[in-house]
């Protein structure tokens, strides 16, 4: 069966991601795309449906890391005759998807085992394998990969296998590379320089971080992360490299996050901005352009990495799921639903976009202000809110008060940038939003805001009132209602689920609301017990630094799509907060 979710790392470049095992499986990975089919699915499943194996043949011990600053994992074994460490890592693409795996002798001598099975399409298609000079390639349909090694190599039951020893001060290569199957396959490459390349390439990409808080290590280690996920040739950022690693404490949740979310757009921005990346925080500035383009009325929730709007979803019945949680998902049916807060996500972007002098699009300001006409039609209307309910909609208030900063942030627009729009409209309607909300939104009984209209659940988004601006973080509304999320809401010291009852919790505790509740916490003058909580959110990181969406308290591990996007904004922006204490949007 496939290993915890948390015992994996994420090595990648910048168009696609796999997921390296502690025991050196490489268990996921889709080619050429995040969002394409995977060759290695087994993750969702088992080995024979696609994967990537290289260990040593008995284990004692094992300790990773990635090399300081970049994506080049580095994995050490230890064995009662000796050491190894297999270096693994996606060199920056040119043009065709490879895979560098060094094994390096340490101590001793070191039997090994390799076992390379590819099928494509999500582990549904056994390719064809054959030797051709030197090398071994498989092949299906439109797919092919070919695998160089210094090492002799066997095809057998439709695998690639080698068994080998490795003494210490010995380096052997294996590489993978993809190309379509009626082209040649591409040139060898020199693996030593591709992986010096590659680790001097996010090394340079590290150094230009700007934070100077306490934590310069785990957030470098973020922003490496989410810098992973961005599809380079758009600028597009996935919410995660996987599909289908559930979400619910009883599984069933399964969903396919490898698509970008307007949801993101100003958590994003402002972790890039904020951290020194105004080449990256332009490049998703753009990529949200077009995904929007001129039409208002047809703006979505998800698109896909390139912008495309149609991600029908449908289930993969052949894989049993990872730890056996069906269904597998790819696509997004999330794609056609009305979520009222992407208007204020969009805007508000668009609008710190500005303020850090990020140069506008000419025909941006045109497209805004026609979001906010459709927004004044359908601001009243029910949603499906931000964590997308999936039946009837509802009058979510983190909903309402998005809408409200999509009014506040056009208006400051005119303010600030003189730029032509109808200001004084425009300034009525936000306070009839913001008057609606107060009234509406909040249960003056229990003294906090509620998830929705005429409701008296909590929701953890409702730490975002004060983030966001929409009051003042010592307004006795904001206070109370961060009272009662830490009185129903809260497990564990800080843990947070993100609605419901934490007696009956269908998931997990939702990792971005606790570092949305630290953020509260320093806006309100709570530094002490920000600074515990980061903390303990930072202990839920794997080994290497990484997030997934959810973690279970009582199993103690990671749950949900892995690595999480939002999770890792979340930290950045929370660590932020810190360095400058007055860090409410707008």
């Amino acid at each position: 069966m496939p290993s915890k979710i948390e015992d994996y790392a994420l090595i990648g470049d910048t168009h696609t991601a796999g997921l390296v095992s502690r025991d050196g499986s490489i268990d996921w990975l889709c080619l050429p795309r995040f969002d394409s089919a995977a060759c290695f699915a087994a993750l969702l499943g088992r080995p024979e449906h696609g994967r990537w194996l290289l260990r040593p043949t008995e284990i004692h011990r094992v300790h990773r890391h990635y090399r300081p600053g970049t994506l080049v994992l580095e994995t050490e074994y230890e064995t009662v005759d000796g050491s190894v460490a297999v270096v693994d890592c996606m060199p920056i693409r040119e043009r065709h998807p490879t895979l560098v795996r060094m094994v390096e002798g340490r101590k001793g001598r070191v039997r090994m085992q390799m076992e390379l099975v590819v099928r494509f399409d999500y582990g549904s298609i056994v390719p064809w394998v054959r030797s051709l000079n030197g090398m071994l390639t498989a092949m299906a349909g439109p797919d092919a990969v070919c695998l160089r090694a210094d090492v002799d190599l066997h095809s057998e039951r439709q695998a690639m296998t080698a068994e080998f020893t490795v003494s210490a001060g010995q380096r052997l290569r294996f590489v993978l590379a993809s190309y379509a199957s009626h082209e040649s396959p591409p040139p060898a490459l020199d693996p030593e320089k591709a992986v010096e390349t590659t680790e001097q390439w996010w090394r340079d990409w590290s150094d230009r971080c700007t934070y100077r808080g306490p934590w310069k290590q785990q957030v470098v280690r973020s922003l490496i992360t989410l810098k992973a996920m961005t599809y380079a040739p758009t600028g597009g950022m996935v919410a995660a490299a996987t599909t289908s690693l559930s979400e619910g404490l009883r599984g069933g949740s399964n969903w396919d996050y490898r698509f970008c979310w307007l949801r993101d757009v100003s958590f994003t921005l402002c972790a890039l901005l904020d951290s020194g990346y105004k080449d990256e925080a332009e490049a998703w500035r753009e990529w949200v352009l077009r995904a929007v383009a001129d039409d208002p009325s047809a703006i979505q929730v998800v698109y896909g990495v390139a912008g495309e709007r149609r991600l029908p979803e449908q289930e993969l019945p052949w894989l049993p799921g990872h730890d056996g949680s069906k269904p597998v998902h790819i696509g997004n049916q999330a794609f056609r639903q009305f979520q009222l807060d992407l208007y204020g996500e969009v805007m508000e972007g668009m609008h710190l976009a500005r303020k850090r002098g990020i140069e506008p699009e000419p025909t941006a300001w045109r497209l805004q202000c026609r979001l906010i006409d459709r927004l004044e039609s359908i601001w009243e209307r029910p949603d499906e809110g931000i964590w997308e309910a999936r039946g009837e909609g509802a009058q979510f208030t983190y909903s309402k008060v998005m809408a409200w900063v999509a009014l506040d942030r056009a208006a400051k627009d005119i303010e600030r940038f003189r730029l032509e729009g109808p200001l004084d409209r425009w300034r009525n309607l936000r306070a009839t939003i913001h008057e609606t909300v107060c009234r509406d939104g909040y249960d003056p009984g229990r003294g906090s805001f509620v998830r929705k209209f005429g409701s008296t659940a909590l929701d953890s988004s409702l730490l975002l009132i004060p983030i966001v601006g929409f009051l003042p973080p010592h307004d006795p509304r904001v206070q109370g209602t961060v009272r009662a999320i830490e009185r129903e809401l809260m497990v564990h010291d800080g843990l947070l689920y993100r609605h419901g009852s934490a007696d009956s919790p269908a998931q997990g505790v939702f990792i971005a609301c606790s570092f949305w509740l630290a953020h509260a916490y320093v806006l309100m003058g709570r530094r002490a017990e920000a600074e515990r909580l980061f903390d303990r959110l930072l202990r839920l990181c794997n080994d290497v630094g990484l997030l997934s969406e959810e973690y279970d308290p009582e199993r103690q591990c990671q749950m949900g799509n892995f690595p999480q996007g939002l999770s890792h904004l979340a930290l950045v922006n929370a660590a932020h907060a810190f360095v400058d204490e007055d860090s409410m949007r707008g």
